[in-house]
């Protein structure tokens, strides 16, 4: 996956490079929101998740196993070749900053491919939605960082 990952990010950068105008454009790449699917990586209990999580992981660089920090520093490294073409790019790194909202989830209610059966809604712990996020909350930080990039450059 990482080898694919790699080709992908490769053939983007040369596409940037060929087809945006270095002098006026001014690229953001927003990396991926974090899962909080199992609360033993924070200290919580085995078999739970981030359903009833109310504070934020206190752990300085906390990275859950759902992030995956070689993607990361690969990223990192294609944006600095970038930068040294000439682009104007910058990262803006949610993952790390959102690895430690476990408490930000909307929980069982989101919109579901089905919805849930009463059953499945009262087992909030079996099907707590712990990938995606709610509003308002950490996609409002990411929305306040894109726009002080915006305005501050």
């Amino acid at each position: 996956m990482l080898k694919g990952y790699e080709m992908a990010l490769r053939t983007w950068s040369d596409w940037l490079e060929i087809h945006v105008n270095h002098s006026k454009t001014q690229i953001f790449w927003m990396s991926l929101s974090p899962t909080h699917e199992r609360s033993e990586e924070w200290g919580g209990a085995r078999k739970q998740n981030c359903y009833n999580e109310t504070q934020i992981i206190n752990k300085h660089d906390y990275w859950g196993s759902g992030s995956d920090t070689n993607m990361m520093r690969l990223v990192e490294a294609t944006i600095d070749n970038i930068i040294k073409k000439g682009l104007n790019i910058q990262l803006i790194n949610i993952t790390q900053l959102s690895e430690y909202r476990k408490e930000g989830h909307p929980s069982i209610h989101r919109k579901q491919w089905e919805p849930l059966t009463k059953e499945q809604l009262s087992n909030p712990i079996g099907h707590a939605d712990c990938i995606h996020w709610c509003l308002p909350g950490v996609p409002d930080t990411w929305n306040e960082i894109l726009y002080a990039y915006i305005f501050n450059l």
